[in-house]
């Protein structure tokens, strides 16, 4: 019985924690927000790009702190906040952006991916939920987050949604102080992407399971942060995001949501 019991706990371990990472964006307890200014076209240092954001200081939309982060990661020492307010119009754009962007020399796309992230928003500076939000998106939007009133429509809307080539395939409420924790199983030969998702401490589970999309990236092209839409409005109060566990892995999925690092 013991043997038995070894033998599953060891099945177990290996389906939470499978796959091989690829690219890591965990933060480690060295790393600073100044850091990202390290990086410009002349210097591109892994592993985020920093460009997309508005004229203020680096500090003004991004922030690092271990209270940031899902404290059931246990790989990042540091969580993100990545914030957009009335400052946030990148190049004279009439959205709102803060993004960060995978550094890296490897190809993330090709093969079968699972790329992770965990999101959370609070009580102080929420998101509005009159505007549009676009989340984790893909240059070609294939595939992403969104939250709010979806453009075109009217009344706020409090749904935290999965789309699809902007066809929704997953939604839920979204509540403040809730780790919501993703990831994008995209499978780039197949031409094939789903939805893994949990909340809090819980493993992943397949939500969506894959359906036909046109997935493509240049490996330089996942924007990790928030767009939002004007909506036919404006408001520039500042929201915060907060995210924790960002790491890109071949397949198969780990589960855990504590991350690459907790093997």
């Amino acid at each position: 019985m013991k043997r038995n019991t070894l033998l599953l706990a060891a099945f177990l371990s290996s389906t939470a924690r499978a796959g091989t990472t690829l690219w890591s964006g965990i933060f480690n307890s060295t790393f600073t927000v100044s850091d990202f200014d390290l990086w410009s076209w002349s210097n591109q240092i892994q592993p985020y790009q920093w460009y997309i954001h508005g004229t203020g200081n680096t500090s003004e939309y991004l922030g690092l702190s271990a209270d940031f982060k899902n404290p059931n990661d246990t790989s990042d020492t540091q969580g993100i906040r990545i914030t957009i307010d009335g400052t946030s119009f990148w190049e004279g754009q009439t959205m709102e952006r803060t993004e960060i962007i995978p550094q890296t020399s490897k190809n993330l796309g090709s093969g079968h991916l699972y790329y992770h992230f965990s999101l959370m928003t609070k009580s102080t500076n929420p998101p509005n939920p009159n505007f549009e939000h676009q989340i984790a998106f893909f240059e070609s939007h294939f595939t992403e987050i969104k939250y709010g009133t979806i453009s075109g429509s009217t009344g706020a809307d409090n749904t935290l949604r999965w789309d699809v080539s902007q066809v929704t395939k997953w939604s839920t409420q979204l509540v403040a102080g809730n780790w919501y924790n993703f990831a994008y199983d995209i499978d780039f030969d197949a031409q094939t992407v789903g939805l893994w998702a949990s909340n809090g401490s819980a493993p992943l589970t397949e939500v969506v399971t894959p359906i036909s999309a046109s997935t493509s990236t240049n490996s330089a092209d996942w924007h990790i942060g928030e767009l939002r839409l004007p909506n036919g409005g404006s408001d520039a109060d500042a929201e915060d995001w907060y995210w924790s566990g960002i790491w890109i892995e071949e397949a198969p999925i780990t589960t855990s949501v504590a991350g690459p690092g907790d093997a």
